[in-house]
């Protein structure tokens, strides 16, 4: 049995990621519990799984939490939740946003098995966390879908362990669903709805990135991890929209073979694959039924009605702080569509003007990243406060 640190717990993925240990009863040990807002779920969370130590993001909330659960330490804060990371074997890290980027970093340092569903920590502090990787015992995993699925194509063709593995690699293709608004054109799109927007047709995710979803940054953020996490640069990654979301994407090697991954939507089929890791668990989650399946579906992506993905290819063609810049700016403005402040199409226009403002700083430290993401922020902000773009 292998102990679990579990820091976004009460999220998509930690209850997803509960529901796997549930089914595994012998597998794993949850030693820590982290979350932010949704203090009732994570006290009952904790009182089924019994972790030695909970972490709240609100330190008015900490005496009530302690109340609840005798016995069981509770700790307050950012800095709690990255010590909290280091006490598992195996480490989930599904806390949203920037916010992440400290838990990835403390269980790559203290040589853990990361289950990294916070894409954002690759994205933003690239450099930063691959020199992290490179410490002694930590191994990254990916739990986002289509990272999970190229991971096991490239597996099964001994990509990582052949010298030569990845020098096969002719493309890696990243499916995405389309989101809601597929087939939709810029001026079909103008009068878009929150509602609307947190309408997934095939994933059940928190609401910002079933946004970033619906205006592809999710797809166009999944590229520069790609990059981070296989190395084989970005005009070898592409994207192709796949409405069925069976096909979780496809590596295509040098003979003109593609491997995919297939499974019915779920994602806990990925978590339990970083888990278990190099072992599969034996709940098949996403199992298929090849009698049913009729059908499935290519085509391009639109990058005029959905240009969020040609900024991403933008951003981290740039390199270094450009994807923080683009990271942090996203967040603001998708915060911002989701208080009704600004409309959906004025997301890509307040990520093209920060863009367009990246001055080359290099992400040489975790400090000139948490840097140049403030700044990106407080632009964004004052671009959403001055209405520059509210239609």
């Amino acid at each position: 049995m292998s102990s679990l640190s579990l820091l976004g717990s009460t999220g998509s993925i930690g209850v997803q990621t509960l529901d796997v240990v549930r089914a595994e009863p012998d597998a794993w040990d949850v030693v820590a519990l982290g979350a932010g807002r949704s203090v009732a779920q994570l006290v009952d969370q904790a009182r089924e799984f019994r972790p030695e130590v909970v972490v709240v993001g609100d330190e008015n909330r900490v005496p009530e939490v302690r109340e609840a659960l005798p016995g069981v330490a509770v700790a307050c804060g950012p800095a709690a939740l990255a010590e909290a990371a280091a006490m598992g074997e195996v480490v989930v890290n599904g806390v949203v946003g920037f916010a992440g980027l400290p838990v990835t970093l403390a269980a790559l340092e203290a040589g853990r098995r990361l289950a990294l569903a916070n894409k954002e920590s690759l994205i933003a502090a690239g450099p930063v966390v691959q020199r992290a990787r490179a410490t002694p015992g930590a191994e990254l995993l990916p739990v986002d879908s289509e990272h999970c699925a190229v991971h096991q194509c490239l597996r099964a063709n001994d990509a990582f362990t052949e010298p030569a593995g990845m020098d096969r690699v002719q493309r890696i293709v990243l499916t995405a669903s389309g989101g809601p608004f597929r087939g939709r054109t810029a001026e079909e799109l103008a009068d878009v709805t929150v509602e609307h927007a947190l309408t997934h047709p095939t994933w059940s995710m928190g609401p910002k990135i079933t946004v970033d979803s619906s205006t592809l940054m999710n797809k166009g953020l999944e590229v520069i991890e790609a990059d981070e996490l296989f190395g084989v640069g970005y005009d070898r990654i592409e994207v192709v929209i796949h409405p069925q979301s069976v096909i979780h994407s496809m590596v295509e090697y040098t003979d003109g073979a593609t491997i995919a991954q297939l499974s019915l939507p779920d994602m806990r089929l990925c978590i339990g694959y970083a888990l278990a890791y190099p072992d599969r668990i034996a709940t098949p989650f996403g199992r298929i039924d090849w009698a049913e399946l009729r059908r499935l579906d290519f085509e391009p992506p639109d990058t005029e009605a959905f240009p969020c993905l040609a900024l991403a290819y933008a951003a981290g063609r740039m390199g270094e702080t450009a994807p923080a810049l683009l990271n942090a700016a996203n967040e603001v403005a998708v915060g911002a569509f989701l208080e009704e402040r600004i409309a959906w199409n004025s997301i890509p226009k307040i990520l093209e003007k920060v863009l367009a403002g990246h001055d080359g700083t290099e992400a040489d430290s975790l400090e000139a990243v948490m840097e140049v993401d403030e700044r990106a922020r407080a632009t964004a902000e004052h671009i959403v406060d001055r209405h520059e773009f509210r239609t």
